[in-house]
């Protein structure tokens, strides 16, 4: 039996999709993975994927494209080719599966799984309803039980194993902190997180700081004369390396913190609030949730903070993350 799964959002989301892969590659001869480009260097991470396809669809994403009929019969050709025999559609929560279903149709799968609140007409063979306060990991894996791919393993996050980073981090042992994040609304401040490599420091902790190559200003203003700065410096591959030589990782609600969760270093999470917490906190691993869950923007999906002075976040300390830190090291 071949298999296609789509999840067609970021990179975190490719993750947290990585166990309901595993339950697919289990019973399938082989699995295609279909993702957007922000997923991709997630999904060339994942255990059991046989095949990647990328496609930046027009109704996922921040800045989705617009609708171009050219690339969408190329991807329904390169779907054809698959020839797969069932496909798993993952979206989040406030997301409808039935236009990449009805893609799927007329590519020639024959047999599609989705959740879906959508009367989803000839599109789905099996529309199975989520908890709605599943976290999301839970959520595709409850799918995956209900197209008939139940759980092989413990559930859990995982990535291949990750490469030797040391001659980027140095000895261990450190604490990662990651200050960037996909939205603003979901980022700590940068005068707090250069606050808190000091306070850190102080405290005996070695400080290695972690950003893309867009976030090179910011990781170096966060690092300072205290933490090392690897802005830049590290691909999806290499990040999952120094993230597991990690005794704790520091991190917003973003990519890396499911990362972190999939490598198994415990996460201290500053977690705005603006989506729940219970579907897309750090998943599998020990954590401390900082932030004020029940802030004015709970609930929004706002990217930028509609509440001035972004107190959901800039209420937590550096002080605050240290215990934190301290914490989920004794875990």
């Amino acid at each position: 039996m071949k298999a296609l799964v789509t999840r067609l959002d970021s990179f975190g989301d490719v993750l947290l999709a990585g166990p309901a892969v595993r339950a697919v590659a289990a019973r399938a001869d082989r699995v295609a993975l279909l993702c957007g480009p922000r997923g991709e260097p997630a999904a060339r991470l994942l255990p059991a994927v046989d095949e990647i396809l990328v496609w930046d669809a027009p109704w996922a994403g921040f800045e989705p494209p617009p609708v171009d009929r050219a690339e969408i019969e190329e991807l329904l050709d390169a779907i054809g080719a698959l020839a797969a025999d069932t496909t798993l559609v993952l979206t989040s929560f406030h997301q409808s599966p039935l236009p990449t279903a009805l893609l799927l149709r007329l590519a020639g799968v024959r047999h599609i799984a989705a959740d879906s609140v959508d009367y989803p007409g000839a599109l789905l063979d099996v529309r199975h309803r989520r908890d709605p306060h599943a976290h999301e990991a839970e959520a595709a894996l409850d799918l995956a039980e209900a197209a008939g791919f139940p759980c092989p393993d413990d559930g859990r996050l995982r990535v291949l194993p990750p490469p030797d980073t040391s001659g980027l981090t140095g000895p261990r042992p450190y604490v990662v902190l990651h200050p960037g994040a996909s939205v603003p609304a979901r980022a700590w401040s940068p005068e707090r997180c250069a606050q808190t490599v000091r306070v850190l420091t102080a405290a005996g902790h070695r400080v290695v700081v972690t950003g893309g190559r867009g976030e090179k200003d910011l990781t170096a203003c966060v690092a300072g004369g205290h933490g090392l700065d690897l802005g830049g410096r590290t691909a999806a591959a290499e990040l999952s390396g120094v993230l597991a030589g990690a005794r704790a990782v520091v991190t917003g609600n973003t990519g890396p913190a499911h990362l972190a969760a999939a490598v198994g270093t415990p996460v201290v999470s500053l977690f705005a609030p603006v989506v729940p917490a219970e579907r897309w906190r750090p998943y599998g691993v020990p954590h401390v949730l900082l932030g004020d869950q029940r802030a004015p923007c709970a609930g929004s999906r706002a990217r930028d903070c509609p509440v001035p002075g972004h107190p959901c976040l800039e209420s937590v300390t550096a002080d605050d993350v240290l215990a934190a830190v301290e914490k989920v090291m004794r875990s």
